[in-house]
C-alpha cells in the first residue's frame, strides 16, 4: 500500500477507478490493527487500488473528507465518493463497502 498526500492525491483518483483511502495516523492503535486487513484486500481485490493518507502530513485531505475519527475508510469509485467507513472495522464489512 502506498502512503499518498495531497500532491500525489489527484493523480491516484483520476489514474484508478477504484480507490480505498484509508485515512491514519502512526499513533493511532485501531489504524495499526487495520493495516493487515487492507493489505490482505489490496492482494485480493482486482481493479481496486488501496492508499493511505496520514492526516498529520496531510491535514487538507482529512479536511476535505470530512475525516473526524480515524482510522476513516473512503471508498471512491470513478472519481467520486460512494462510502465511508470509520474506526476499526472488519475484512467483511470493509468488503461490503467496496462491492458498491
Amino acid at each position: 500500500m502506498k502512503i499518498i498526500n495531497s500532491e500525489g492525491f489527484n493523480s491516484v483518483i483520476e489514474e484508478n477507478e477504484r480507490v480505498l483511502i484509508d485515512f491514519f495516523a502512526e499513533w493511532c492503535g485501531p489504524c495499526k490493527m487495520i493495516t493487515p486487513i487492507l493489505e490482505e484486500i489490496d492482494k485480493e481485490q482486482n481493479g481496486l487500488t488501496v492508499c493511505k493518507v496520514n492526516v498529520d502530513d496531510s491535514p487538507e485531505l482529512a479536511v476535505a473528507f470530512k475525516v473526524q475519527y480515524i482510522p476513516t475508510l473512503v471508498y471512491i469509485k470513478n472519481k467520486e465518493a460512494i462510502g465511508t467507513l470509520t474506526g476499526l472495522k472488519t475484512k467483511a464489512e470493509i468488503l461490503e463497502l467496496i462491492s458498491k
